[in-house]
């Protein structure tokens, strides 16, 4: 009996602590429930604070506004193909149109018709059509292009109000911030992919020109052309190129900027050309090493090499040695910064240049030179880019000219030398003053270069300087 109300004791007692146990820890008003709540909050704090979770973000509406804005772009060209059995045997040199078919994307920006697309795509065209994201086509005309930053503009014809893109300001875009890639990719029409903005101010050329705008959003061949939208879909870039060595998508692609296509545009349509200024220096980006070789404390910036003759910087007073820091109110880190802001600019706009000379902070106001003006000289030649007159008389699309002759020993050869075109620098293409300066600059005064030139008469001849 004393053996069973030991027994009963302990049940009892094992009974209250599991009840009490419920009573603390399970109910609504007990301790779990209290530690069940931070633990719910915790994460959509920590969510709220960095923002890294793409299921926070509703990427429906951004997609719908910008695939109703992308169009399929289709290049038609042709080319003759000859035939050298025929042409051995019988002499026959006529040879055979062959079809060639291209495509990409391409962005509606107004409701009567305007596309923005990639030059590469249109580039040779014969015929160009346009399919819209609702299977209606028409055959596009080609306004204007650039080449130098691969923009070109189209215009269709229709009586209906076709759904446009509105540009957003992508000085305004921030690394990290979630955006969308819209495009045809391998003729998949309306392809939407996500990604983060990588980098900003990316110079993937020589030119020293470029400022791309650089993603993860997965981007393929077709691609080309399409929209580069923000999480409201507006437009903060135009799908230009992908970083790969196979041809296909391997981890980041390259955006022009909308304000840099917007500009490019808007002067295609007003002047019929691309309106291109320049400060009118050469230089580099900083780094701790190039300042210790060239022994001045500033690290980041804008390093100017040499300014150009008759150039908005000279008249403003820039100097060989001085480190760019600032234009306007924009901060200047490398020379795709200072790039991409000139690109906006047209010539006779005023900048604000902010400078360090000698560990002195100074300002200038720089009134932008118009691109095909600028001139340069090498061993007592100087030289200035070529215009349309010149294109046209030469039937040529690149080159710089001899406008003058300062150096006695090339005296005797100045009737030839005077006024022709320089085609190429050491089987370089000579594209504009700015790329021969720097091939030049490479070239000591006691080397020798062989150059290509088309004479004033029209005579080809490749020269050693």
């Amino acid at each position: 009996m004393k053996r069973f109300s030991s027994l009963f004791f302990v049940a009892l007692l094992s009974g209250a602590t599991t009840l009490g146990a419920y009573k603390l820890f399970l109910e609504d008003d007990g301790l779990l429930r209290s530690r069940k709540s931070i633990v719910t909050e915790a994460p959509n704090v920590f969510s709220q604070n960095v923002g890294l979770s793409a299921e926070a973000i509703d990427f429906t509406t951004a997609a719908e506004k910008a695939v109703h804005s992308v169009v399929h772009v289709k290049n038609v060209s042709y080319r003759t193909v000859s035939n050298p059995i025929m042409e051995y045997f019988y002499g026959y040199h006529g040879g055979q149109q062959q079809e060639q078919v291209g495509t990409g994307s391409g962005v509606i920006i107004s409701e009567d018709g305007y596309i923005v697309t990639n030059n590469h795509v249109i580039k040779d065209a014969s015929e160009l059509e346009i399919t819209l994201n609702n299977n209606k086509t028409y055959t596009a005309k080609l306004i204007g292009s650039d080449t130098k930053m691969d923009i070109a503009l189209l215009k269709i014809n229709t009586d209906e109000k076709l759904p446009y893109a509105t540009f957003a300001d992508s000085d305004n875009v921030k690394v990290g911030e979630w955006v969308l890639a819209v495009g045809n990719p391998y003729n998949l029409n309306s392809t939407v992919t996500a990604g983060i903005v990588s980098a900003k101010a990316r110079n993937l050329d020589t030119n020293g020109i470029q400022s791309f705008i650089q993603t993860d959003a997965a981007v393929n061949p077709g691609n080309s052309g399409g929209a580069l939208v923000n999480t409201r879909g507006e437009l903060i870039g135009i799908n230009t190129m992908i970083s790969s060595q196979t041809g296909s998508y391997v981890g980041y692609s390259f955006a022009v900027p909308s304000n840099i296509t917007r500009k490019i545009i808007e002067d295609i349509m007003e002047f019929g050309n691309v309106q291109r200024g320049i400060l009118g220096i050469e230089g580099g980006e900083l780094n701790n090493a190039l300042s210790k070789e060239l022994g001045i404390k500033e690290v980041s910036g804008v390093y100017v090499s040499k300014v150009n003759k008759n150039s908005g910087a000279e008249k403003a007073g820039l100097q060989k040695g001085d480190v760019i820091t600032k234009l306007d109110e924009r901060t200047i880190f490398s020379y795709a910064d200072l790039a991409g802001f000139i690109n906006t600019k047209r010539p006779n706009d005023k900048v604000e240049v902010t400078f360090i000379r000698n560990q002195n902070t100074k300002t200038a106001l720089v009134t932008l030179t118009k691109y095909d003006v600028i001139s340069t000289d090498y061993k007592g030649i100087e030289l200035e880019n070529i215009d349309a007159n010149d294109k046209k008389k030469f039937r040529i699309d690149y080159g710089v000219k001899i406008k003058d002759l300062n150096n006695e020993q090339l005296n005797e050869f100045a009737d030839d030398l005077k006024n022709g075109i320089i085609l190429s620098i050491g089987n370089i293409k000579a594209t504009d003053v700015e790329t021969v300066s720097k091939l030049l600059s490479k070239v000591g005064e006691n080397q020798n270069v062989q150059i290509e030139m088309i004479t004033q008469n029209g005579q080809r001849l490749r020269i050693i300087l």
